[in-house]
């Protein structure tokens, strides 16, 4: 997935769960649509977006 976080076990990028998620999409939608998916997976998708997000530094260019 030319470096992008995926799913363990599965080619289903994370970044595909997280849209998903915020385009409406609820955890039944998403197991029902990825079959390899299980709610630990989802939970791991926005665990990894949160702890991405908070480690994430701003460089302020003046």
């Amino acid at each position: 997935m030319l470096g992008k976080p995926v799913i363990r076990g599965t080619c289903i990028p994370v970044e595909i769960v997280l849209r998903k998620l915020s385009d409406g999409a609820t955890t039944q939608d998403l197991l029902s649509a990825y079959p390899r998916l299980t709610p630990d997976d989802i939970r791991a998708a926005l665990v990894y977006a949160t702890d991405t997000i908070a480690h994430e530094r701003l460089v302020a260019l003046a």
